[in-house]
């Protein structure tokens, strides 16, 4: 047998992939696409216009509408709910259905909620009981109702700046690598007197590379996220010059934390790593400067997209 349908099931497709399992009191509809080697438990509810790829796990008493895709590897936790339908009304159809896409590797906790027409990306993992209004991006952890931002999954480091060892470079001032490939913390020098702090830094000794542009980030309500992208070709180099700010770096094969809480750290970003900038304090000033003018084309803003790019060119 490709597949095993427990006998107190309804399974009314035959597109089924071989290894998968289906439980009791399960009912899925004839339209349905079911992957290899999945695990779909008791009491589950699939309907028509549903593909599910394969390795996934669908725990008891989760309901699948039309409009919903699941790709490979992902874990939908017990009695999630997915709605296809913003303004649902009774015996009033919509047209057509509302796409929500659950990306490669991700997770729904138990008992979360997935509002129509959202994209969870890959890897990303939804808390237990919350409710999810937007898309949520690849490898973020989201919590709460509404569902915000709160960490990275796999992060190889979290360090808190200011407190690091800090190594000497033979170019540059005193830098401590990161693990994701290129990135490095450099200090920057501050003179202090009874007039205050004087905070500076010059190209090359603090500054790598000579700026063309730079810009300033405040007021940014604490449980934004800013960036979500990477650059083809620009390097930037971050300040915290008040407040805090964390920062999470990806390569696309490793990634990092980092706090920003003090303006005697930069934080140097190369091109082809994916930043996203969060967990704003309400004072944070952050200073950004740049190697080049803007320009929309050098912008990657699709994470399936860098991760192409840096793994095949």
């Amino acid at each position: 047998m490709k597949y095993f349908i427990h006998g107190k099931a309804i399974v009314e497709t035959n597109k089924i992939g071989k290894g998968t399992r289906i439980w009791a009191f399960a009912h899925i509809l004839p339209g349905a696409i079911i992957g290899e080697d999945c695990n779909i438990c008791d009491h589950v509810f699939i309907e028509n216009n549903v593909t599910i790829g394969d390795r996934a796990t669908i725990k008891c008493g989760v309901q699948i509408w039309d409009g919903v895709t699941i790709a490979d590897d992902v874990f939908i936790g017990p009695n999630a709910t997915f709605t296809n339908n913003p303004f649902p009304r009774s015996r009033q159809w919509l047209k057509s259905d509302f796409k929500t896409v659950i990306s490669k590797g991700a997770s729904i906790g138990a008992n979360a909620t997935i509002l129509p027409g959202i994209t969870i990306g890959p890897n990303a993992m939804v808390g237990a009981g919350s409710v999810v209004t937007g898309d949520v991006p690849a490898n973020s952890i989201v919590v709460g109702n509404p569902a915000r931002i709160t960490g990275y999954v796999g992060n190889s480091n979290k360090e808190r700046l200011g407190r690091v060892g800090l190594l000497k470079d033979k170019k540059f001032a005193l830098v401590r690598k990161l693990s994701v490939k290129k990135a490095r913390i450099y200090e920057i020098p501050q003179v202090e007197d009874s007039r205050g702090l004087l905070t500076y830094g010059e190209y090359p000794k603090q500054i790598p590379f000579l700026p063309r542009r730079f810009f300033v980030i405040s007021n940014v309500p604490n449980r934004e996220v800013r960036g979500e992208h990477a650059h083809k070709e620009l390097y930037q180099f971050l300040v915290c010059v008040k407040g805090n700010c964390s920062v999470m770096l990806d390569d696309g094969y490793t990634r990092d934390e980092i706090l920003l809480n003090t303006p005697r750290l930069g934080l140097y970003i190369p091109p082809l790593t994916w930043a996203a900038i969060y967990k704003y304090s309400e004072d944070a000033i952050l200073f950004v400067l740049a190697s080049d003018k803007y320009k929309s084309k050098d912008y990657i803003r699709d994470y399936n997209e860098f991760i192409k790019k840096v793994r095949n060119g």
